[in-house]
């Protein structure tokens, strides 16, 4: 089972989201792909078992992976100060993997009825759906 972790910027969410996989998973594939080389470093210093930056490392194991988890804007084109590149959104979105989007205000999007919670809250929440997602798949 691999789990495909993707943040950009200076990857804090994704190095939060694949402390706590680690903690809580500590035997997961965890792939981290970066939009740019800090996102990268940092995740792959948080514990991911492998990663890569760019477009073609998202598009590539958006493919194979069981579940896809980062801030929301990675299904967006655009998102993230024009990081996420519109065949990085596509191939998110249009992946079989299970999605656990992390909302974030600052990717521009909005998600109507969510309770504003501290990231941290977020975090959990992702990961108990990962573990969850994980568990029924075996």
């Amino acid at each position: 089972m691999q789990i495909l972790v993707i943040d950009g910027q200076g990857g804090g969410i994704g190095k939060c989201l694949i402390e706590k996989l680690r903690q809580a998973m500590p035997q997961a594939q965890i792939v981290a792909v970066g939009t740019n080389s800090l996102a990268t470093s940092a995740m792959l210093k948080a514990g991911a078992s492998v990663g890569a930056t760019g477009e073609n490392p998202a598009v590539f194991n958006a493919k194979s992976a069981d579940v896809i988890a980062g801030p929301i804007g990675i299904i967006m084109a655009n998102a993230m100060w024009g990081e996420i590149t519109p065949a990085m959104a596509a191939a998110v979105s249009g992946s079989p993997a299970q999605k656990v989007l992390i909302p974030i205000e600052k990717c521009r999007i909005h998600v109507a009825g969510n309770v504003e919670k501290p990231l941290t809250k977020y975090i959990e929440e992702a990961v108990a759906a990962i573990q969850l997602f994980m568990q029924e798949s075996m």
